[in-house]
């Protein structure tokens, strides 16, 4: 690829900044594309990828900054407008028709016809399906339905519909994710095809080796902020993934003054396996322990922690518990064996949004409150109660509202939730997401307490610091695997995105 600096820039973001209750998203992040070029977009879990991309393709609209795009400032205020400028973006879900031919789709919306009754003209659409096709040398019948192509040609099926809508740029998102390596293949081929023809692609992977192999620059985000860009002939990987974890945040005192009791096994998770999420996955969890577990979006830390609490099907593989076999089928079963899961989105798996903070609390355990069939209000108040100044949860009552509250309040509510049916161990995924700097470290001190308490911890972060700070071990995910495991005194954010990116793999600790 390797297209010369001098290449005119297409597209220019200058200065972008996009600020979500309680987050600065974006803060003044500038970004340009260059004629002909593979520009990769990469950075770690809430860098600010997403955003910068779903401001260009008109689904959120900046604070601040400007787009320039063909040498013309333009605003672009929804995805149909991004659409007829010109600017094209592939998912990592597709968007196809299944039961529609593959003219149909690339045609979508826009379908040639005949006559004065305008009657869709489906051998012009097969024509105009085939010529694109054909300029990728892909030998797809246009007739074909949609549901009969694999995950690879419908990406391509995809490209092929934006450039048919004379895309000027297209905006490629985690296109990998799904693919074997020989429809990988297939898919860089129609990139470089597209970057010979003059039409640039945004490429946004987490898959650092891809970038080595198909892009000619890269820019790194971290926090919502810019670090820089690299020509990719003149960079290595071990540059980029310095630059997208170049973070200080000491989590020192939280750590090591708790015992582990590592003569006793609490969790032992051996060959764990969901066909089609994760596969083979080992390790064990001592009473006392924070364990940490890290990895990039899609590597599959969640779907483990929702099989252990058996949300979703277990296909293979075992769980014990205190060297028990236990077969967890359902959430119910998993909290009978002690089991609690804070989940990562609150708002549509954690709140009750129609409920107060009382019942809220109350919800998982109302047999305790329970006399003849009917709930003591009394003691479910009182318990509640109990809870929100165990827990420090600013409300005015526990009747309000649980959506009235602040987000880390809401997370406090479902740790409290949980704390009541006291279990031996605790799922917290994703445990400080979109809250403030002083929740954080609220919830940072009550796991910490648990943890002294000797409950186990299986802690999931995509905040590097969150996990390193935190954690006694860290398990690495890459791609539904376990790629490593290391102890807190040699976890680095550097080793950790080596192995979450798929750079090296170790399971020596």
């Amino acid at each position: 690829m390797n297209k010369p600096a001098a290449t005119p820039a297409i597209l220019e973001m200058r200065n972008i900044r996009k600020h979500f209750p309680g987050v600065q998203a974006l803060d003044g992040v500038s970004f340009d594309l260059r004629a002909g070029e593979v520009h990769a977009l990469v950075g770690e879990n809430g860098a600010g990828k997403s955003t910068l991309i779903k401001i260009l393709s008109g689904v959120y609209q900046p604070d601040g900054g400007e787009i320039i795009l063909g040498g013309k400032a333009v605003t672009i205020s929804s995805p149909r407008q991004a659409q007829d400028l010109g600017i094209a973006i592939v998912h990592q879900e597709l968007s196809l028709f299944q039961n529609l031919t593959v003219a149909e789709n690339i045609l979508s919306g826009d379908m040639p016809a005949r006559g004065p009754l305008r009657l869709e003209d489906r051998q012009t659409a097969n024509r105009i399906a085939a010529e694109a096709l054909a300029r990728f040398d892909l030998p797809i019948n246009p007739r074909t339905l949609v549901a009969e192509l694999s995950i690879g040609q419908q990406q391509v099926i995809e490209i092929c519909k934006a450039l048919v809508q004379r895309a000027c740029l297209v905006i490629l998102d985690e296109p990998t994710s799904s693919l074997t390596e020989h429809e990988t293949e297939l898919l860089f081929n129609v990139i470089r095809q597209l970057a010979t023809d003059g039409v640039p692609v945004i490429y946004i992977s987490h898959r650092l080796e891809e970038i080595a192999r198909i892009a000619d620059r890269v820019t790194v985000l971290r926090d919502g902020q810019f670090v820089g860009s690299r020509l990719v002939r003149e960079t290595d990987l071990a540059t980029i993934v310095r630059m997208m974890v170049g973070r200080n945040l000491d989590l020192s005192a939280l750590y090591g003054a708790g015992e582990i009791q590592r003569q006793t096994i609490l969790l032992q998770v051996e060959n764990l396996t969901s066909a089609g999420r994760f596969s083979n996955i080992t390790f064990d969890l001592h009473p006392g322990e924070i364990l940490g577990m890290a990895g990039l979006v899609g590597a599959g830390r969640t779907d483990v922690a929702l099989a252990i609490f058996g949300a979703i099907p277990i296909t293979g593989g075992r769980i014990l518990i205190d060297g028990r076999l236990h077969r967890i089928h359902s959430p119910h079963e998993a909290v009978a064996a002690g089991i609690a899961y804070l989940p990562e989105n609150r708002g549509s798996d954690g709140l009750f949004h129609g409920l107060s903070v009382r019942e809220n609390i109350s919800v998982t355990h109302l047999n305790s409150f329970a006399r003849f069939g009917l709930v003591d209000r009394g003691r479910e108040t009182r318990a509640a109660q109990g809870f929100v100044d165990q827990l420090s949860i600013q409300t005015p009552g526990v009747e309000l509202p649980v959506l009235n509250l602040s987000g880390g309040n809401q997370q406090k509510v479902i740790l409290g939730r949980w704390l009541a049916i006291r279990p031996r161990l605790l799922i917290v995924d994703e445990p400080t997401k979109g809250i403030d700097i002083g929740s954080k470290q609220e919830i940072y001190l009550l796991l910490h307490k648990l943890a002294q308490d000797g409950v186990g911890i299986l802690l999931i972060s995509s905040e590097m610091p969150e996990v390193l700070g935190l954690s006694d071990r860290i398990l690495v995910m890459h791609e539904g695997r376990l790629a490593g495991v290391l102890s807190h005194a040699e976890a680095t954010e550097e080793q950790v995105m080596m192995l979450a990116t798929g750079q090296v793999s170790t399971l020596s600790s």
